[in-house]
């Protein structure tokens, strides 16, 4: 099969995260830099990554790299790569999306033209034309410029990952599916043990763990770009990873998720959007305020996304918010508490300094994902033996 570089970009701050679950799909890891992963696969790796990366954006093909401080240096160093590799002569293309930091050429538009221009005419050398219907599949390209070294990919995802295709409807200010599964991920939860979202919105939460505690693979159910590249990847490699995905599902998982909300409508979206996802029957949902958090198990999981007070009406409800958060996560025994938020005085108003705290980007805004550690539970005793239960242990770090 063809090798490809094989770029994802994510959200800044949880590259780990990325390149995480990029090895644990076998692939090998070029490159880490801030707010993306780079690694190695193949046609299979691109439909593989597509359906499977929980925390990725999109997934792109690297065309090439090459240094430009000038647009005519653009021109050349575009027009040099072998686009006849990626693009047939009926091809539309264009550029999605340019992006500059740090770099002499910084205006979006002008970059996306003068690739354009460059890439026309180098396949019309190639295709011995001067006139490109562009009638057949749809190739967007994306073109990064950082300190002057421009990188050129082409997109095969489409419309971002973080679309998985269940929430049709969402709560005021929902969190990105992708940054929630991210989220998760920094936890030590997994699929056997409690979690709950007292603010769950629009379900976000709950349904991403339940998809992972399913084996449900984010891309399972929606569409790609690149599914119409024959040129580069057959249809039967989709179908193939399609159905490997679909044989790693396991709908009768034990599970005990759990989302409130205290607006009984969101409520009732959470609901919709886990039925659309096939995960309805592993959540249970509920209005019920932050004050009435509770359970009757030790060892369980908060992680939530509260409000941020954006609006100046609410930020004077701020403080009583997370004092009684931070109330209900006392009473709580052996629990452990993550929380996503911009909020600045959520350690003094929760009651007690968080174990770690990790700067993480929310669309443009800037917030911190703070974690409060419950102690770990004792290792299960396999029955019939004095020896720990195998599999993973709970613990601090990326699983």
């Amino acid at each position: 099969m063809r090798k490809f570089e094989l770029i994802a970009p994510c959200h800044f701050g949880l590259e780990a995260v990325l390149k995480r679950e990029i090895v644990d799909l076998g692939y090998d890891v070029s490159e880490v830099a801030d707010g993306r992963v780079t690694f190695l696969g193949d046609e299979e790796a691109v439909c593989r990554a597509n359906i499977g990366l929980r925390t990725a954006e999109r997934i792109l093909i690297k065309v090439g790299s090459f240094a430009a401080g000038t647009y005519e240096e653009l021109f050349q160093g575009t027009k040099a790569l072998a686009w006849e590799s990626y693009l047939p002569a009926d091809g539309k293309f264009w550029v999605a999306k340019a992006a500059s930091v740090k770099s002499r050429l910084f205006s979006p538009s002008d970059i996306q033209s003068v690739t354009k221009k460059a890439i026309v005419e180098r396949l019309k050398g190639v295709y011995h034309v001067n006139w490109f219907a562009e009638d057949g599949a749809a190739f967007p390209l994306r073109v990064f410029l950082m300190r002057d070294q421009v990188t050129a990919a082409l997109d095969t995802t489409g419309e971002s990952l973080h679309k998985r295709g269940y929430r049709k409807l969402t709560a005021k200010a929902p969190i990105a599916e992708n940054l929630a599964a991210a989220l998760l991920l920094l936890t030590p939860w997994h699929g056997d043990r409690i979690l709950v979202d007292p603010f769950c919105g629009s379900g976000t939460f709950p349904i991403e763990a339940a998809m992972m505690a399913a084996g449900i693979a984010p891309g399972m159910n929606r569409r790609f770009t690149a599914e119409t590249w024959e040129n580069l990847i057959g249809r039967r490699l989709w179908h193939d990873c399609a159905e490997e995905a679909r044989e790693a599902v396991n709908l009768h998982a034990e599970t005990d998720i759990q989302g409130y909300d205290i607006d009984g409508h969101m409520v009732e979206i959470a609901r919709e959007n886990a039925r659309l996802a096939g995960v309805d029957r592993l959540i249970h949902f509920q209005r019920r305020p932050v004050s009435e958090l509770s359970h009757a198990k030790k060892y369980g999981f908060i992680v939530t996304n509260p409000p941020y007070g954006e609006r100046l009406e609410e930020k004077k409800d701020l403080p009583a918010l997370y004092r009684t958060l931070g109330e209900r996560f006392a009473s709580l025994d052996s629990w452990s508490l993550y929380v996503i938020t911009s909020y600045e005085n959520i350690q003094q108003d929760i009651g007690r300094r968080a174990d770690k705290n990790r700067k993480i980007y929310n669309g443009m805004m800037q917030t911190r994902f703070y974690q409060f550690l419950g102690p770990k539970p004792p290792r299960r005793v396999q029955e019939g033996t004095d020896r720990p239960s195998g599999g993973r242990q709970p613990d601090t770090g990326i699983r």
